[in-house]
């Protein structure tokens, strides 16, 4: 065996997991315009989203009608979501700036706390939602970015997994009146 051929094949398992690496908030550090959540989410917030199945499926659609304040390091995000089917939801966010581009969130279907870290235009949340699924609660792991965009409009995906294995998708678009 020659010496290139034994130094590709020692790098391609190196090579393979850069393949899987996940992406980093300090990736987007550069991006414009810059992102606070303070910032965006203080006065009145309008959202549409919907939530896609592992397959690609549309299953739930939604609009979200928020209402945010912020004193301090301290925010309200209170959010009221409707359904197509009729259905509403609400859930309040607790949320705390303990450092600069850093946050914690607490609601009360979140499972501890929600750590989220900002950068450039991008927001990265990772948190544990207790989800009611056909009369029991399941504990579904979110990861969750938002982007803002040069036109106002915030783009967020949120991945679904349990154990590891993906679920879905939701996906919203958030704009200020």
């Amino acid at each position: 065996m020659t010496m290139t051929r034994r130094t590709c094949l020692a790098a391609a398992p190196a090579l393979a997991l850069t393949g899987c690496a996940t992406p980093e908030v300090a990736d987007y550090a550069r991006e414009q315009p810059s992102f606070l959540l303070e910032r965006y989410f203080d006065g009145k917030v309008l959202a549409a989203g919907m939530f896609t199945d592992r397959s690609g499926q549309v299953g739930k659609r939604f609009t979200v009608s928020m209402d945010c304040r912020w004193q301090g390091n301290e925010g309200v995000l209170d959010e009221d979501f409707t359904y197509t089917d009729g259905t509403r939801q609400k859930r309040i966010w607790r949320v705390t700036k303990t450092g600069e581009g850093r946050y914690v969130g607490r609601a009360d279907d979140v499972v501890g706390e929600a750590v989220g870290r900002a950068s450039g235009n991008a927001l990265h949340w990772t948190y544990t939602l207790a989800l009611p699924v056909d009369g029991r609660t399941w504990h579904v792991a979110m990861d969750d970015w938002m982007f803002l965009m040069p036109d106002g409009v915030l783009l967020n995906r949120t991945a679904m997994s349990k154990f590891g294995i993906h679920l879905g998708d939701v996906t919203l678009a958030f704009r200020k009146p």
